[in-house]
Order: C-alpha cells, then structure tokens, then sequence
C-alpha cells in the first residue's frame, strides 16, 4: 500500500472528476491521502471531498505561503478558529513555509506567517507540511527563532545535499519526494541516498508535477505508483519493501492508524 502524503485533489482542476480520481488512486494501490489545505477558501471543498472517503482520507490545515499579502492577519484567523474548533478533525498544519519564487514583498509576513502557523502545530502537537521554494535561508531562519521546533516533513524537496544536511542541523525532517525525482535533468535522484529510505516520503502534489510519463498532463494520485518504482529503483530495494518503509514513515509522522 502506498500513501500520497500531499495531493489536492480537491481542487477546481478536478471539478466534477474529484470522486472518481479518488477512486482510481485506490485502483492503483493508493490506500489512504493526505489533503494539504491552501487557502480559507479550500477548506470547505477539502473538508467536502474527505466526506466521501472519511477512512481513507486525512487532512491538514493551514495557511499557504503564497496566499500570505499585506492582510493576511483576517485570513489567519479563521485558519486558527477552523483548527481550534475541529482540532480532531486534522492530521497536520500544512501547507505552511516561505515561498520566494515569484515574489519577495511579503517576505516579513510570511516569516509572521510561518512562525504562528509553527507554534499552532507544536501547540496542538501536530506535525507541520512545509513548502519551501527558494526560500531555504529564511525558512531555517524561522524555524531557528520558535520556542520549539516541530515534527514535520519538507513538502516536494528538490534540493541538494547540502540542503538536506542544513535541513537536519534544525530538526529531524522527512522528505517529500514526488514526480519531480523523476524528470530529465532532475538531480535529486543523486540526494535520495543521502536522505535515506526511513525518511522519505511519497507524494505527488497533485494536480501539479505529474512524473514522467505523465509529465504535462494534469498529475493526480494514481500517478504516484510510478515515482514509487523510480525512487525504488534508484535506491535498490524491492518495490514492495519501499513501500512498506514509506507507508511507516508516513503513519509515523502523521500518526494515521492504517
């Protein structure tokens, strides 16, 4: 069995597919998915597509960097009372970080951002689902200045070793590797033995990312089936065996009773 640690399935790019595109995950051996929250306006659609599957699907809450502009605070806080409110409800905070890529200023309020989201995580004990897109220094930087670091997994790594090294000096991480690994002149697949099998996790960020041979088409979680056979064969070790190890890895963190 595999788990598919972060995909959205939920979201508009699978209107009125979202049911089935569930179901064809279960089809490929996908046994259970993690539902990353965006924005306050995906929380319903989220909470809505879980419905459906309550035993096969978890969620996380949270307040996505790059949703993060100059009024963040009244966003936030709906953030805070949806959790606080449905605290059994959520697996993990997430997706939370620091996102640098397409824009530096808010960087001071994702920083803000990030820290409270963190605090809300160690809070309520839950682990944190990190995004982190060129944006390395100031998300370790963060997670340096909080009174207590949180358990917690690095959402779609595509760094280097010395960034899986960095990652390390700040807490004991997972690793979420997804299509990505899979692509051309992708380098990670060089990484992956550094970061090790007991931390890796499988995801595939769907709708976006999709692995080869599916890369350019709108991914989804059935997909993960091939980034599985791809990391395991980079690895060395049979696919049933990764699977296993990354299936423990997430109900690990996660604390999902599969």
């Amino acid at each position: 069995m595999i788990v598919d640690t972060h995909t959205h399935l939920y979201l508009p790019e699978f209107a009125n597919d979202e049911t089935s595109a569930v179901e064809r995950a279960f089809d490929a051996g996908v046994g259970h998915l993690i539902f990353p929250n965006v924005d306050f306006t995906t929380v319903s659609p989220m909470k809505e597509l879980h419905s459906r599957f309550p035993a096969n699907t978890s969620m996380a809450i949270g307040l996505h960097p790059t949703e993060v502009g100059e009024n963040y605070a009244e966003t936030l806080e709906l953030i805070i009372k949806e959790l606080e409110s449905n605290r059994q409800d959520y697996k993990a905070v997430g997706e939370i970080g620091i996102d640098m890529y397409w824009d530096r200023t808010y960087e001071r309020e994702q920083r803000d951002v990030f820290a409270q989201q963190i605090e809300m995580a160690t809070r309520h004990d839950l682990p944190v689902i990190i995004h982190c897109r060129e944006g390395l220094d100031v998300a370790l930087d963060v997670l340096k200045s909080v009174e207590r670091t949180p358990r917690g997994v690095f959402h779609s790594f595509g760094g280097n070793e010395n960034d899986v090294a960095r990652i390390r000096s700040v807490g004991d991480f997972y690793f979420g590797i997804n299509g990505i690994v899979t692509f051309k002149n992708c380098r990670l697949r060089e990484v992956l033995p550094i970061i090790g099998l007991d931390r890796i996790l499988l995801e595939t960020d769907a709708p976006y990312l999709a692995p080869v041979p599916f890369r350019g088409k709108r991914n989804e979680s059935a997909y993960i089936v091939e980034t599985a056979r791809y990391v395991a064969n980079v690895l060395g070790v049979g696919i049933e065996e990764f699977e296993a190890v990354t299936t423990r890895n997430a109900c690990d963190l996660f604390r999902l009773d599969l």
